[in-house]
């Protein structure tokens, strides 16, 4: 415990206050520039600071913001983010101390990484544990991502980096020896084969507790997706009440505390561009190892406009992720995919939602690409099954599907989730982007298209999105329409509007 006593004398106490601004994953403190503090005791906007109290043992970091207006943070107030304000855990108006915050230990190692150096296993705990505990601004964590991608990592350090990041986070143990994941690297829309894969492989017998995340760059993530039909925001205690009924669920995976430092580095690592190799791997086992998957399936898709271009690309990078895995003690298997253009044909949560119902409906006009891709996927996760012979995956998956048991099994989960009977209705503002010549289509860009989604309010707006028309190898004529953009909102619409009309997302060969 802290005796404030012994703070010096000069440094008098602040009125605590809550300032209501979502700081996302960053701790941020607002100081008045007219306090006695910023004024002697050199308290800088951008410099970091320890936040005390009486009561507790550990100081709270932040990064500090100098404002002028009274109606934010008063001369005598220090305000705190929400996310601050939530960790320190006392009420406003509570006295606190703020010291200046020493640079953490582990940018020694930072330092290190970024003139090249290899770092060990303790050098990356000791790195991602300040990372979890806040101490880290995202100037100082900009630095680890750079210091990473620029240098690169070898294999051993990436395996370091995924034990790390499990190691300081919680770990689920859901009681069984053989538990189903998935994960796709990403950067296809539309690629919702997740939301057929849980009740195909339930359906089965097998478990799939599925963790999935919302949107950060996409149209959609699966928890957005999965929203549209049930209750995605989950207590771990229910969870565990669910895979016990139901053998699966499709939750958001933000509720527990699986490899957390994961989600600060994507928060710094979005604005960036910044996606490479050895961090995403760990991003994605770390994530996996903690949701307590013991046989996973790797989607990596190829194509010009997907994160990996060349099939020697993905060879690369499954030889890493299978390296990682087997040190950790992971079945793993890497499925390298067709990522060409959008899979499916609805780009958007709603638009998405009606293409996985159709396939478990097993309507005439669903789209076979993400029905075939599904199941190819389901057959390899099927054959994880000690009575499963090899090669009968498939089949198993597709007698799922065409007999109404996923179906079936889908309906019960969204009930043990809790359904959301609002009506899946589509953006009420809809344009059609039609085709200027005659011809066939030659390539789709997988970027434009999920931001032409993006700008039309997906995935905020759940019935905003792109439904496309024509895909790759369909003949085309002049005027007919290419995809619709879909939006509740006049500005999105006419964002996505102006960059659909200006963008050439689709390519045309003419016959």
């Amino acid at each position: 415990m802290i005796d404030t006593s012994e703070l010096p004398a000069a440094i008098p106490s602040l009125k605590l206050k809550c300032v209501a601004i979502d700081t996302y994953k960053e701790n941020v403190a607002y100081l008045h520039r007219s306090c006695a503090l910023y004024r002697s005791e050199g308290f800088q906007a951008l410099s970091k600071i320890e936040i005390h109290t009486a009561d507790n043992e550990q100081a709270v970091i932040a990064v500090l913001n100098v404002v002028d207006d009274t109606s934010i943070t008063d001369v005598d107030e220090l305000g705190l983010s929400e996310q601050v304000y939530e960790q320190l855990g006392i009420p406003e108006g509570s006295e606190v101390f703020i010291n200046h915050a020493s640079p953490p230990d582990s940018l020694k190692s930072v330092h290190k990484k970024i003139a090249g150096e290899k770092l060990n296993y303790e050098q990356y705990l000791h790195i991602i544990q300040d990372i979890v505990n806040n101490r880290y601004s995202k100037i100082e964590t900009a630095a680890f991502i750079v210091g990473c991608a620029e240098t690169g990592m070898e294999r051993d350090e990436i395996l370091h980096l995924t034990h790390a990041m499990v190691d300081t986070g919680e770990r689920i143990d859901w009681g069984e020896s053989l538990v189903c994941d998935k994960h796709c690297i990403g950067g296809i829309p539309g690629n919702r084969t997740t939301m057929l894969l849980v009740p195909l492989i339930a359906a089965h017998g097998m478990l799939m507790p599925k963790t999935s995340s919302r949107a950060i760059t996409s149209p959609a993530g699966t928890a957005d997706t999965m929203e549209v039909l049930a209750n995605v925001d989950l207590s771990l205690r229910r969870l565990h009440e669910i895979v016990s009924e139901q053998r699966a669920f499709l939750a958001w995976g933000g509720t527990a505390k699986l490899a957390p430092a994961d989600d600060v580095l994507i928060s710094v690592e979005r604005p960036l561009s910044m996606d490479s190799t050895g961090q995403m791997i760990a991003s994605i086992l770390s994530k996996k190892m903690a949701a307590g998957a013991t046989h996973l399936i790797i989607d990596i898709p190829i194509g010009p406009s997907a994160k990996v271009h060349t099939h020697m690309e993905a060879l690369k990078l499954r030889k890493l992720f299978e390296y990682v895995g087997d040190n950790m003690g992971l079945h793993l298997e890497v499925v390298i995919t067709d990522g060409s253009q959008p899979i499916g044909r609805g780009i958007g949560p709603v638009l998405e939602t009606q293409d996985v119902m159709k396939i478990l409906t097993n309507e005439p006009d669903a789209p076979i690409d993400l029905k075939e891709k599904a199941l190819q996927l389901a057959g390899r996760i099927i054959e994880f099954d000690p009575d499963v012979r090899g090669g009968q995956g498939y089949t198993i998956a597709r007698d799922i599907l065409e007999s109404g048991r996923a179906l079936t099994k889908m309906n019960a989960i969204i009930d043990a989730q809790g359904r959301n009977n609002t009506p899946m209705r589509v953006g009420k503002l809809h344009y059609d982007i039609c085709a200027q010549t005659t011809g066939s289509i030659s390539a789709i860009d997988n970027l434009k298209i999920a931001s032409i989604a993006r700008l039309a309010g997906a995935p905020m707006d759940k019935g905003a999105g792109v439904y496309l028309h024509k895909k790759v190898g369909d003949k085309v004529e002049q005027g007919e329409p290419l995809f619709t953009i879909y939006a509740e909102f006049n500005a999105d619409f006419t964002f996505a509007k102006n960059a659909a009309m200006n963008d050439n997302s689709y390519q045309i060969e003419h016959l």
